[in-house]
């Protein structure tokens, strides 16, 4: 197989802060002052200069190289601020790299955000003709392809409707529908999928599975680890900008989870985003799984132990404590409470520090991410209270054995054990 991209000591910065203040007469204000080592004269009272730095910048990139062989699907994994993004609109020529190279085989169709490359103005098929012709398509080539497309994306209905009219989910089918149907040679596809439903991301995989069998490329960014393990067979970490592991996917994704795993120990102290009396105070918060090892990601089906971590600037004991963990999704919406209260346990002593444990036999919940809110009341009063004190990831497991996943948007949230059994109508009780 060739090489179709070669990058090389590929590096992107960004300079952070104040580029101008829209005049030219305050623009020279403010240099002059910068000259003379004065302050900012246009900052108001109580801000932080951040205009007059110097070394404000943020490499998004640091020397990254790596190959990329024809017919190879590559997943690009990280945490979000990795530079996954940046990489791909290098890639794909939409920005400019600071330093480094990067050689290109053949044409790139891509999908970065909703509705690359498409004009508002234009109608859906106005916009799969001109993203053909970008992509040195002729017409009769986009022509042999049309009703392919439309059928994809499943906008039929409304293909002669402008897109600056379309739904987030019409405006994303279609896109990726144009950029793996018109024959690119390397398909670039970000985390945009998310915006479509469960069905069409399934459908999305499943098409890109089958252009990589057609021998073409495809580079794939996820936060979704089951659909990048799925999808790739060779993966890269990139964290701070930096390659942190590369080869294939199942040795970079659990990379990845280490990563996570070692930054889940959270010094709860330094938040200053809590309420209450302070009597009782929050200082970390850990999940354990089975074995006792602090995790970030766990399985639908294990066991998992909540580890909070208290002090008190009380010397003596603290009595009548009752605390609380509510669980909520990524987009906040509550999705169940452990609380001393509902068991029984509230606390009539406590020591001013200490650990408290709450232990779950199986999380239950379906694949996603979730996040942590800790309470607590010192005799009915609110001392302590944090929310998104951590974060969570829930990996999906076959928990009934089936080999059939639950998908949080389709079949709900929770995992509920259960079991089915045909009855002869003639054994019943009359």
């Amino acid at each position: 197989m060739s090489t179709v991209i070669s990058v090389e000591n590929l590096s992107k910065n960004y300079r952070l802060g104040q580029i101008g203040t829209g005049t030219f007469s305050r623009d020279l204000e403010v240099w002059w002052a910068k000259m003379r080592g004065k302050p900012n004269p246009l900052l108001r009272i109580g801000d932080k200069d951040h205009g007059n730095r110097d070394d404000e910048e943020l490499w998004a990139l640091k020397d990254v190289s790596f190959r990329v062989q024809q017919g190879e699907v590559l997943g690009i994994i990280g945490r979000n601020g990795a530079g996954k993004s940046t990489l791909l609109k290098i890639l794909s020529r939409v920005t400019a790299p600071t330093s480094g190279r990067v050689k290109v085989k053949g044409r790139i169709a891509s999908l970065l955000e909703v509705g690359t490359g498409f004009h508002p103005e234009l109608t859906g098929r106005e916009n799969i003709y001109l993203n053909g012709a970008i992509l040195g398509m002729s017409r009769k080539e986009i022509e042999r392809k049309f009703d392919e497309i439309v059928d994809f994306a499943e906008v039929e209905k409304f293909i002669d409707t402008p897109v600056k009219r379309y739904s987030s989910g019409m405006y994303v089918r279609l896109a990726f529908a144009v950029a793996a149907h018109l024959d690119p040679e390397i398909l670039v596809v970000d985390e945009v999928l998310a915006v479509g439903d469960a069905e069409f991301q399934k459908k999305c995989l499943g098409k890109m599975g089958e252009v990589a069998k057609e021998g073409r490329t495809v580079l794939f960014v996820s936060h979704n680890m089951a659909a990048v393990k799925q999808l790739c067979s060779q993966g890269i970490l990139l964290n701070f900008g930096v390659i942190r592991e590369m080869g294939p996917v199942d040795e970079v994704i659990n990379q990845y989870l280490d990563i996570f795993n070692r930054t889940n120990n959270v010094n709860l102290l330094e938040r200053a985003d809590r309420f209450g009396s302070s009597i009782f105070r929050f200082t970390k918060i850990q999940l354990k799984n089975s074995t006792g090892k602090v995790v970030n990601h766990i399985a639908s089906d294990e066991p998992v132990e909540f580890s909070i971590q208290y002090t008190s600037p009380e010397t003596k004991p603290l009595r009548n404590v009752s605390i609380s963990i509510r669980i909520e999704d990524e987009l906040g919406q509550y999705v169940f409470t452990l609380a001393t209260e509902f068991t029984g346990n509230d606390f009539p002593e406590l020591p001013s520090s200490g650990v408290i444990v709450c232990r779950v036999p199986a999380i239950q919940l379906v694949a996603g991410e979730y996040m942590v809110f800790l309470w607590c009341a010192i005799n009915g009063e609110t001392s302590d209270m944090i929310e998104n004190a951590t974060r969570f990831y829930v990996d999906q497991s076959d928990v009934y054995n089936s080999g059939k996943y639950p998908v949080k948007h389709k079949h709900g949230i929770f995992i509920v054990p259960h079991s089915w059994q045909q009855i002869n109508p003639f054994t019943l009780d009359q």
